[in-house]
């Protein structure tokens, strides 16, 4: 069966993201519900990706937690989910509005059979519940297939997935890296920002007097002052031109993470992902400061465990002791 659509409607790679959110949920919300139940049936008997996400993301945007404030990088990936979960649908000729009983664990059973990491398989559990959630919403169902699915239990500890990367790899980074991938490593590695959040920056974003960035479009739409170190701010300075408007970056997230790799392999430096400098950012913080809520502050995070792995990628007590026998 093959992830690239084949079987389905058009092709996530093809997908542009136009206008806001919430005028295209209007386009469902706005139906009557004997209009909304019509276009729901007939987009499951098509396996029509195009209206069916459309439906889901009326809902998600809705009702879901994150509202209009969801990002594009989150509704692409719940896209990317169901159209995997309608390939599977095409493919095992699956009644979308009568799901056979097992059909929510027998999906999962065969994403976690082709070798997917548990995230991978997580995501698209979300995507698939989501989609029941609008096929209810619409009135075209009362199958709830996914209710009671659960992904394999994941075996890695959070810590061991992605370690931060290393003073000597970051050091070893910034001496090769061009000025603005200068920047761009340095407000992850010391701001902490996102790669959704540096994308966002505009130069008014960027307070030199107080050493403070501004991150108007962290995730689930929270906001946050970043703290600019002496080093960023140099770094930021040597870019221009300075409009006050104007993205530092007009760049997508695949050409960071793609020129991210392109300089770890010139370097030697493994490749941890574009994430892992946020990671670097709250592990060399929690070594200075051993201050769990500066971590959490500094970086954005809701609640204290979210940033308890860095204390534990900042913990050498255990190999330092273990060195020794």
């Amino acid at each position: 069966m093959s992830e690239t659509g084949e079987g389905v409607n058009s092709g996530f790679e093809l997908v542009s993201f136009t206008g806001q959110p919430l005028d295209r949920a209007r386009q469902w919300t706005d139906l009557s519900s004997e209009e909304l139940r019509r276009r729901a049936v007939t987009a499951c008997r098509d396996r029509d990706l195009e209206s069916l996400w459309g439906l889901a993301e009326a809902y998600f945007t809705t009702y879901g937690a994150s509202g209009a404030r969801a990002s594009s990088n989150t509704l692409k990936a719940y896209r990317k989910g169901l159209k995997i979960f309608l390939n599977y649908a095409d493919t095992s000729a699956l009644n979308l509005m009568r799901p056979a009983r097992d059909t929510g664990p027998t999906f999962l059973r065969w994403r976690e059979a082709a070798g997917k990491s548990p995230a991978t398989v997580r995501l698209e559990l979300a995507a698939a519940r989501l989609l029941y959630k609008a096929l209810r919403w619409a009135e075209a169902t009362t199958a709830d297939p996914f209710g009671d699915a659960r992904p394999a239990r994941d075996k890695t500890a959070p810590w061991d997935k992605r370690q931060p990367y290393s003073e000597d790899e970051l050091q070893t980074l910034l001496g090769h890296a061009r000025p603005d991938t200068r920047a761009m490593l340095l407000l992850g590695a010391h701001a902490g920002l996102r790669v959704s959040e540096m994308l966002s920056l505009i130069w008014s974003d960027l307070d030199f007097g107080s050493h403070a960035v501004r991150v108007r479009s962290g995730k689930g739409g929270k906001a946050r002052s970043a703290v600019m170190s002496g080093t960023l701010a140099q770094a930021l300075r040597q870019l221009g031109p300075k409009i006050p408007d104007q993205r530092l970056f007009p760049l997508t997230d695949a050409a960071v993470r793609k020129r991210l790799r392109l300089l770890c392999l010139k370097t030697g430096v493994p490749y941890r992902a574009v994430h892992a400098l946020r990671h670097y950012s709250g592990t060399r913080l929690y070594k200075a400061s051993n201050d769990l809520e500066a971590v959490a502050r500094h970086l954005g995070h809701s609640t204290l465990e979210t940033t308890r792995i860095y204390a534990k990628w900042s913990d050498e007590s255990l190999k330092n002791s273990v060195g020794k026998w």
